[in-house]
């Protein structure tokens, strides 16, 4: 019998890069990889909340994003994740109480509920930003 192991702690990359032009079915897709790293570095107990605020960065780049490019980069460390979304739209995102029958506007509160830092880095030439969040830096 074949038996196939995936890849150790050790043998993951630190790091995901990569550039897209957003859809429907982004968010799924990079949810995936996402969860892949995490579990094989063994950081499982912080993949549930990584993805949920992944996909809630994605939905932001789709609604607001002209062209909804962006790029993506996971960055694995001892003990937690560093998720960061960058953009060429300069608009600053806001986490602002939303109406509680409203269709939008709760993304950002539920990233900054299930995170343990998030923020916004705009581009010294005021180009657009980075919206990055960590889980489990405690």
């Amino acid at each position: 019998m074949n038996h196939a192991t995936g890849p150790q702690a050790a043998d993951v990359e630190s790091q995901y890069r990569a550039e897209f032009a957003m859809g429907t079915h982004s968010a799924r897709h990079l949810r995936r990889v996402l969860r892949l790293y995490l579990v094989r570095s063994g950081l499982r107990d912080v993949a549930d909340a990584a993805e949920l605020a992944l996909t809630e960065l994605v939905a932001n780049v789709v609604r607001h994003v002209p062209g909804r490019r962006c790029r993506v980069c996971f960055l694995l460390y001892p003990g937690g994740v560093r998720v960061e979304v960058a953009d060429g739209c300069p608009e600053l995102p806001v986490a602002v109480a939303a109406d509680a029958l409203g269709e939008g506007g709760r993304g950002l509160v539920i990233v900054g509920a299930v995170t343990d830092r998030w923020g916004v880095t705009p581009y010294a030439d005021g180009r657009g930003k980075t919206v990055w969040f960590e889980c489990g830096r405690g």
